[in-house]
């Protein structure tokens, strides 16, 4: 804890708000939706078949793994195909899948702290995942969002880390990178530099192989109180 941290990097799902829920309700939204308007697709596929199907997509082309939203879209191209619709509304159909995706509901300490930390700091999310921060409604607290659409591969490949220690300008072990992921967050940041806290609100042990963590957290009211105790 010698170099004083002067930025903060954070994951967003699983970190500010428990994801699954979101994606459930999403799924059955455009479950829904499938089923008034394409419902051959919504017949040959539940919710969790097409779930499925768009995770197949990413394993067909493995160059869009990376890329959430587009392979999302590749399968319900798929879907619709397969369900003989030669004609199918993938910008609705997609609209109405994403914006109950980001339907989020924050963990209780995630979003007073969240508000207080960037009044002290530079704040910037970090995901692999799609979140739109204009659609929750904090990308005010965020002076940029580096998702794994835009920087081309997701965490733990060092790329995404890397374009934030440039953008923000200050040395790596500055910035405090703040996830729940052991492999993806805490062991990606490690490797680019960064010190790096794990969120564990689930009580999973730390996985066998992985380095211990630096810093363990259980909710975000911890974080406040170990950068109260930071040098400098």
């Amino acid at each position: 804890m010698t170099v004083a941290i002067r930025a903060l990097s954070f994951d967003l799902d699983d970190t500010l708000w428990n994801i699954w829920p979101c994606i459930e309700r999403a799924e059955a939204k455009l479950h829904d939706w499938l089923l008034a308007g394409y419902p051959r697709i919504a017949a040959q596929f539940d919710a969790l078949a097409l779930r499925r199907l768009c995770s197949d997509e990413a394993t067909r082309d493995p160059a869009i793994a990376h890329d959430r939203s587009l392979i999302r879209r590749r399968g319900l191209t798929r879907a619709a195909e397969l369900a003989g619709y030669a004609e199918f509304a993938l910008d609705e159909a997609f609209e109405v899948f994403f914006a109950a995706r980001n339907q989020v509901e924050f963990f209780a300490d995630a979003l007073p702290v969240l508000e207080r930390l960037a009044a002290r700091y530079p704040v910037v999310a970090l995901s692999n995942g799609n979140a739109d921060l204009d659609r929750i409604g904090i990308a005010h607290l965020f002076a940029f969002h580096l998702s794994a659409a835009i920087v081309g591969t997701q965490k733990p490949h060092p790329a995404m880390f890397e374009q934030a220690v440039a953008r923000l300008g200050l040395p790596p072990a500055a910035i405090l990178h703040v996830g729940d992921d052991p492999e993806h967050d805490v062991e990606g940041a490690r490797a680019a530099g960064l010190r790096a806290v794990w969120v564990r609100r689930d009580g999973r042990d730390w996985p066998h192989g992985l380095a211990p963590p630096e810093f363990v957290i259980h909710d975000l009211h911890e974080l406040e109180a170990l950068l109260a105790t930071w040098p400098g």
